[in-house]
């Protein structure tokens, strides 16, 4: 038994060594462009405001996604909100476009991670609180519950491992972090 125990540990201890620093990062970095670059990238652009200088100018939706019941609060007027609402919106906006970019061609892997981890957890407390989710016990789910499918609970538990993984590992091979540092 000792034998095939040895052999076990043997044959994946090489198979780690020879595959952790190149594939997770790049399977972690592939996942997350697979599965949730648009899913941001589209919920920026639901925060722009019309035509060009969209940019500058969220949209009355991005004060309702982002600060619902402030908005609520004012009439829906967003003059009546401060400085503060207009930063918070714009630097939401432009972390959905900026940070998923980063991730995907590996610059700035592990900062750009960490900010996506911070997102998340903004955006999970808003949906929780903001939008009233924690009490619907559906949306947010359960571990442990033999249904892998709540937007909350499940699925960010993945978007967040796959985060940390980058955090942890950095861009791996395929990166322009790596690509530059050996400039």
């Amino acid at each position: 038994m000792n034998a095939l125990i040895n052999t076990h540990n043997a044959v994946f201890d090489w198979i780690e060594h020879k595959t952790a620093d190149w594939l997770l990062p790049t399977l972690a970095r592939f996942a997350f462009a697979a599965t949730l670059l648009f899913y941001f990238w589209n919920s920026g652009m639901t925060k722009l405001g019309d035509g060009i200088s969209g940019i500058f100018t969220p949209s009355l939706g991005a004060y309702g996604q982002i600060f619902p019941k402030a908005l609520e609060a004012v009439g829906y007027d967003i003059s009546k909100l401060g400085l503060f609402h207009r930063l918070v919106v714009m630097a939401g906006t432009y972390a959905e476009f900026v940070l998923p970019l980063l991730l995907v061609v590996g610059f700035a892997t592990r900062l750009a991670a960490l900010g996506m981890i911070g997102f998340i957890t903004v955006q999970t407390l808003t949906d929780l609180f903001g939008h009233g989710a924690i009490a619907h016990a559906e949306t947010v789910g359960a571990w442990f519950d033999r249904f892998p499918d709540s937007l909350i609970l499940d699925q960010r538990l993945f978007w967040l491992t796959v985060l940390v993984t980058l955090v942890l590992r950095g861009g791996g091979p395929l990166s322009l972090d790596r690509l530059l540092s050996k400039a």
